[in-house]
């Protein structure tokens, strides 16, 4: 009987498992094994040439700019973004309106939660696009509003600078993704016990002292997945680089891995290559994954 059941499950598991197998597994399998090889992309030919191609890369000035680029955007990206998710979940979440702590936040707190969540829903490529035109040097409503302003000495051509291009194309970045942790930190604490913040307040504890020691420990599992995705956001960020700054920004300095590894392919041919940028790139953001988890790893707080 129990050999029965098994077989049943394995009838239903095997479909799935072999789609997996076939389009998650195989292609990390092939991009491991054309980066032994010095495969030009456009011609069957290769020639194996082992860890020749890791070896180049640990030498390569050009991958570790890029790497330092990302390195950049991994600290900056995930902590402001998360922070401000915070802030806004909290105030239209658990935040009363006399300055205690209670269900259905702040007055007004349906109309920010759309408000807030609308940029998420623009497309990372067209926001690109229209922040390309913000930020433009001499028609763009940044430079504007702050000559309108009469702060025409901090106008400047923000793509164009090499101090602070980086930083424009971090804003977007966070602009974008706000709106849906905002969502994800707002249904974590939607399903916090209500009785443990009236104890609180009972207690006399304010909103910091609250959101510290109460809402923090209760939501933690949902800020540690959310930075390990934010986390693959930034060391990706193709998209939204390539349609701002395609050719890296000024003197390199906002080009990423990712940018580093399509160019290395599509426009110098060096296909093997790039797949060696591919692999190294992957296993960085295994490790990433396996750090937060470690670092995040406590006593489950129940409820």
């Amino acid at each position: 009987m129990r050999y029965g059941k098994y077989r049943f499950i394995a009838s239903f598991l095997v479909v799935p498992l072999a789609l997996y197998v076939v389009f998650v597994v195989s292609p990390y399998v092939q991009a491991f094994t054309i980066s032994l090889t010095d495969w030009r992309g456009f011609s069957p030919d290769r020639e194996f040439v082992g860890l020749a191609n890791y070896a180049e890369l640990l030498g390569d000035g050009r991958f570790w700019q890029a790497m330092g680029h990302n390195g950049i955007m991994l600290l900056v990206v995930p902590a402001v973004t998360i922070a401000i998710a915070l802030f806004l979940a909290t105030m239209t979440t658990l935040a009363g309106r006399r300055g205690t702590v209670a269900r259905g936040g702040v007055r007004g707190s349906r109309f920010y939660q759309v408000v807030f969540f609308f940029p998420h829903v623009v497309p990372l490529v067209i926001a690109g696009v229209l922040f390309g035109f913000f930020y433009n040097p001499e028609a763009g409503l940044l430079n504007g509003l702050l000559r309108v302003a009469g702060f025409e000495w901090l106008t400047r051509a923000w793509l164009g600078d090499p101090s602070t291009a980086l930083t424009a194309v971090m804003a977007v970045l966070i602009w974008g993704a706000v709106g849906f942790y905002y969502v994800v930190f707002s249904a974590a604490m939607k399903t916090l016990p209500t009785d443990v913040f009236e104890a609180a307040v009972l207690d006399g504890a304010g909103r910091l002292r609250t959101f510290r020691h109460i809402t923090l420990p209760m939501i933690t599992d949902s800020i540690q997945t959310s930075y390990i995705y934010l986390g693959i956001l930034v060391l990706d960020g193709f998209a939204l680089l390539q349609v701002m700054l395609p050719d890296g920004g000024p003197d390199g300095s906002t080009e990423v891995v990712a940018q580093y590894l399509y160019r290395s392919a599509f426009t110098d041919g060096r296909f093997g290559y790039a797949s060696a940028i591919g692999v190294t790139l992957c296993l960085v953001t295994l490790v990433l994954a396996v750090v937060v988890l470690r670092l995040g790893r406590r006593e489950r707080v129940e409820y």
